[in-house]
Protein backbone atom coordinates (compact mmCIF):
# COMPACT_ATOMS: atom_id res chain seq x y z
CA UNK A 1 0.00 0.00 0.00
CA UNK A 2 1.02 3.14 -1.02
CA UNK A 3 -0.12 6.19 0.58
CA UNK A 4 -0.06 9.92 -1.28
CA UNK A 5 -0.61 13.31 0.43
CA UNK A 6 -0.98 16.04 -1.88
CA UNK A 7 -0.14 19.61 -0.52
CA UNK A 8 0.46 23.25 -2.08
CA UNK A 9 -3.12 24.00 -3.49
CA UNK A 10 -5.00 27.57 -3.35
CA UNK A 11 -6.77 30.43 -4.53
CA UNK A 12 -4.35 32.56 -7.21
CA UNK A 13 -4.71 34.98 -9.72
CA UNK A 14 -4.60 34.56 -13.67
CA UNK A 15 -0.73 34.26 -14.73
CA UNK A 16 0.65 33.46 -11.17
CA UNK A 17 2.35 30.24 -10.15
CA UNK A 18 1.73 27.03 -7.80
CA UNK A 19 4.11 24.32 -6.97
CA UNK A 20 2.29 21.19 -5.77
CA UNK A 21 3.58 18.38 -3.99
CA UNK A 22 3.12 15.26 -3.25
CA UNK A 23 4.52 13.04 -0.51
CA UNK A 24 4.18 8.72 -0.65
CA UNK A 25 4.60 6.95 2.24
CA UNK A 26 3.86 3.39 3.37
CA UNK A 27 5.22 0.32 0.61
CA UNK A 28 7.19 2.77 -1.11
CA UNK A 29 10.43 0.35 -1.57
CA UNK A 30 9.39 -0.78 -5.02
CA UNK A 31 9.78 1.49 -8.38
CA UNK A 32 6.71 3.29 -9.54
CA UNK A 33 5.85 5.82 -11.84
CA UNK A 34 3.39 8.27 -11.00
CA UNK A 35 1.39 11.11 -12.69
CA UNK A 36 -1.09 14.02 -11.64
CA UNK A 37 -4.46 14.43 -12.75
CA UNK A 38 -7.34 17.13 -12.26
CA UNK A 39 -10.88 17.22 -11.97
CA UNK A 40 -13.03 20.21 -11.92
CA UNK A 41 -16.61 20.55 -11.04
CA UNK A 42 -19.36 18.46 -13.54
CA UNK A 43 -16.49 16.94 -15.43
CA UNK A 44 -14.44 13.83 -15.55
CA UNK A 45 -11.00 13.34 -14.28
CA UNK A 46 -8.34 14.17 -16.55
CA UNK A 47 -4.63 13.53 -17.09
CA UNK A 48 -1.62 15.73 -16.48
CA UNK A 49 1.50 14.98 -16.15
CA UNK A 50 3.45 11.82 -15.61
CA UNK A 51 7.16 10.61 -14.74
CA UNK A 52 8.65 7.52 -14.62
CA UNK A 53 10.28 6.43 -12.00
CA UNK A 54 13.63 7.69 -13.09
CA UNK A 55 12.82 11.06 -13.90
CA UNK A 56 13.78 10.28 -17.27
CA UNK A 57 10.48 10.20 -19.07
CA UNK A 58 7.86 12.26 -18.91
CA UNK A 59 4.47 12.98 -20.44
CA UNK A 60 2.16 16.12 -20.26
CA UNK A 61 -1.61 17.00 -21.31
CA UNK A 62 -1.20 19.25 -24.63
CA UNK A 63 -3.05 21.93 -22.27
CA UNK A 64 -0.43 21.94 -19.74
CA UNK A 65 2.62 21.48 -21.93
CA UNK A 66 5.50 24.31 -21.58
CA UNK A 67 3.65 25.62 -18.40
CA UNK A 68 3.35 23.02 -16.16
CA UNK A 69 6.57 20.87 -15.10
CA UNK A 70 6.64 17.13 -13.38
CA UNK A 71 9.20 16.15 -10.93
CA UNK A 72 10.03 14.06 -8.42
CA UNK A 73 12.97 13.51 -5.65
CA UNK A 74 12.69 9.75 -5.13
CA UNK A 75 15.40 9.96 -1.84
CA UNK A 76 12.50 12.51 0.12
CA UNK A 77 9.70 10.32 -1.77
CA UNK A 78 7.98 13.68 -3.52
CA UNK A 79 6.30 13.98 -6.39
CA UNK A 80 6.03 17.83 -7.75
CA UNK A 81 4.28 19.60 -10.79
CA UNK A 82 5.45 22.98 -10.77
CA UNK A 83 2.57 25.45 -12.50
CA UNK A 84 3.18 28.54 -14.23
CA UNK A 85 0.75 30.94 -16.12
CA UNK A 86 -1.91 29.41 -14.59
CA UNK A 87 -5.46 30.12 -16.28
CA UNK A 88 -9.19 30.09 -14.64
CA UNK A 89 -9.46 26.47 -16.81
CA UNK A 90 -6.92 25.02 -14.45
CA UNK A 91 -9.64 25.36 -11.79
CA UNK A 92 -9.61 21.91 -10.35
CA UNK A 93 -9.22 19.54 -7.49
CA UNK A 94 -5.68 18.10 -8.46
CA UNK A 95 -4.35 14.43 -7.23
CA UNK A 96 -1.52 12.48 -7.51
CA UNK A 97 -1.30 9.16 -8.64
CA UNK A 98 1.25 6.07 -8.34
CA UNK A 99 1.26 3.13 -10.31
CA UNK A 100 3.23 -0.25 -9.51
CA UNK A 101 5.45 -0.05 -12.66
CA UNK A 102 8.58 2.27 -13.36
CA UNK A 103 7.35 3.49 -16.75
CA UNK A 104 5.61 6.79 -16.89
CA UNK A 105 1.42 6.38 -18.28
CA UNK A 106 -1.07 8.68 -19.60
CA UNK A 107 -3.68 6.13 -18.42
CA UNK A 108 -5.66 6.65 -15.74
CA UNK A 109 -6.56 3.17 -15.62
CA UNK A 110 -3.00 2.31 -14.86
CA UNK A 111 -2.67 3.83 -11.44
CA UNK A 112 -3.27 1.66 -8.51
CA UNK A 113 -2.82 4.55 -5.45
CA UNK A 114 -4.25 7.88 -5.18
CA UNK A 115 -4.25 11.05 -2.78
CA UNK A 116 -6.99 12.65 -1.15
CA UNK A 117 -6.80 15.44 -4.32
CA UNK A 118 -5.59 19.63 -3.25
CA UNK A 119 -8.05 22.55 -4.65
CA UNK A 120 -6.42 25.06 -7.16
CA UNK A 121 -8.39 27.81 -7.88
CA UNK A 122 -7.41 30.31 -10.13
CA UNK A 123 -9.65 33.97 -10.60
CA UNK A 124 -9.80 35.77 -13.88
Amino acid sequence: QVLLVESGGGLVEAGASLRLSCAASGRTSSRYAMGWFRQAPGKERQFVAAISWSGGVTYYADFVKGRFTISRDNAKKILFLQMNSLKPEDTAVYYCAARSLPGASVNIHEYNYWGQGTQVTVSS
